[in-house]
Formats: C-alpha cells, sequence, structure tokens
C-alpha cells in the first residue's frame, strides 16, 4: 500500500503543476453532455493518470471523471480537477483527488490542493496526514456556534435538499465553497462539522479519497441516507462527517429527502 500511496503522490504533484499551468491563461473551458463544466486541465490530468497506470500497472485500471480505462478489482478512481467551475473562472478552490479501490473499498487516497500546497493522504488503517502530519475531526456538535458544514446542491440531481439544509441551518453555518472534496479535507482536519452531497451518477469519482482520508482522521462517510457503499460505481449521496453528528444528520435526511 505504501507503494500505491507513493504512486498517488506522484500523479498528485504532476496534477499539481497542470493546475498551475493553466489557472492564470486561457484554460479551454467548456461545457460537457450535463453541463458541467471541463477544462484543459482535467482532461490533460486524467490521461496522464491512464499512461502512468498503463506503464505501472497493467493490471489495473483506472474511472477518472473525464476518460476511462479498462476493467479489474483494482481501480484509479480520479476527479482531476473537483471545483472546476471555480477553477474555470480563476478562482483558486479547487483539488485533484485520487483513490486506489480494491473491490469497492478505496484502501488508499491522495487530495492535493496546489494552491495551499496542502496534500492529504491515507492508507486505510493507517491514519490521515496532511504534508505527512497526522489530522483529526473536530469534535464539536451541532448547535455549537463553532459548527461550520458544506453543502452542495444543484437542479439536477436526483435529491431535493433544499428543505433539509433549511432545517439544518438552524444548528450550523452553512457555506458552499464550490468542492465537495475540499470541503470534505475541511472535514477531515477538524475545520467544518460535516458535508452533505446529492450527487449519484459518477459521482464515485468525488468522494473515493474522502472515504479513506476522512474514515482515518476519526470520522464516518456514508452514502445519504447513512449506509456503507461501494466506490467503483455511482454512489447515492455522501454524508462526510466528524463522526459526532452523523446520525443527527441521517435522521433528518430520512425526514426531507426522498
Amino acid at each position: 500500500m505504501e507503494e500505491y500511496l507513493n504512486f498517488a503522490i506522484e500523479i498528485a504533484r504532476y496534477a499539481g503543476e497542470v493546475f498551475k499551468k493553466y489557472f492564470t491563461v486561457e484554460n479551454g473551458a467548456s461545457y460537457k453532455y450535463d453541463q458541467t463544466i471541463v477544462t484543459k486541465a482535467d482532461t490533460e490530468i486524467n490521461r496522464y493518470l491512464i499512461e502512468k497506470v498503463k506503464e505501472v500497472y497493467p493490471n489495473h485500471c483506472v474511472d477518472g471523471e473525464e476518460e476511462q480505462f479498462g476493467k479489474s478489482e483494482n481501480v484509479w478512481v480520479c476527479d482531476p480537477v473537483d471545483g472546476t467551475a471555480m477553477y474555470a473562472r480563476h478562482i483558486p478552490v479547487a483539488v485533484f483527488s485520487l483513490a486506489l479501490v480494491i473491490d469497492g473499498i478505496p484502501m488508499v487516497g491522495v487530495v492535493y490542493d496546489p494552491f495551499t500546497e496542502n496534500l492529504y493522504s491515507a492508507i486505510k488503517g493507517n491514519g490521515a496526514l496532511c504534508n505527512n502530519q497526522p489530522i483529526s475531526v473536530s469534535d464539536t456538535v451541532l448547535n455549537d456556534m463553532k459548527s461550520v458544514s458544506n453543502f452542495d446542491m444543484w437542479p439536477n440531481s436526483p435529491y431535493n435538499i433544499y428543505e433539509l439544509i433549511k432545517e439544518l441551518g438552524e444548528k450550523t453555518y452553512f457555506v458552499s465553497i464550490g468542492s465537495v472534496i475540499r470541503a470534505s479535507m475541511c472535514v477531515a482536519n477538524g475545520d467544518f462539522n460535516f458535508a452533505i452531497f446529492p450527487g449519484t451518477k459518477h459521482k464515485n469519482c468525488d468522494i473515493a479519497a474522502v472515504k479513506v482520508i476522512v474514515e482515518e482522521a476519526g470520522g464516518i462517510v456514508t452514502d445519504l441516507f447513512g449506509r456503507e457503499q461501494r466506490y467503483d460505481q455511482n454512489i447515492n449521496g455522501a454524508i462526510i462527517s466528524n463522526g459526532l453528528v452523523h446520525q443527527e444528520i441521517v435522521d433528518n435526511v430520512k425526514k426531507f429527502v426522498r
């Protein structure tokens, strides 16, 4: 697993250079079929990952947000640029994410923020790190004045979480920073209480690395209804929390989301 982690970190460092290359110049932003944005950075990083996996681990496969390769129980699940809408507008809120998922379970995860140069990493069972220093989730509960949380919401989501956000907004200060993975790292390092994510189709790319990093930091990551799920296929949304507030969020989801 250490070898896999080092491989993921190598890819992350390359991705960081690509981020910087296109950040302040014309980045080729265009809209995909689902009206989400893709840039030159997205496609260049995704293509590089596939080339490196073919070279180093030819029996593995890649499930990238922009491109896929092969079929295997060992899947490199990647979101090359999470927060593309922000990145495309030259706003520095975007991260690279990569996980090795084995038989549906994320075993290694890396998230890199090239703007702060924070590298988050974890191997299942070995704890979570940021720049090689241990990190842990907060012990803040809801209704605490320090409680800050993140939500993502968009019209084509299969789940309407508007009323849920209104309800939970009485107990936590909500923000939506434009990258669920970046927000999830705020959960992992104790800055945020939780993040709610209603994405499903091909959104395993957003949550696979989050799953192992946040849980190794002491938190909990489940689907939107508190259940475990696989990360080599479509997911059923996600709740990413410090653990203390998880059941309370799940109970509220079940009240408002169908």
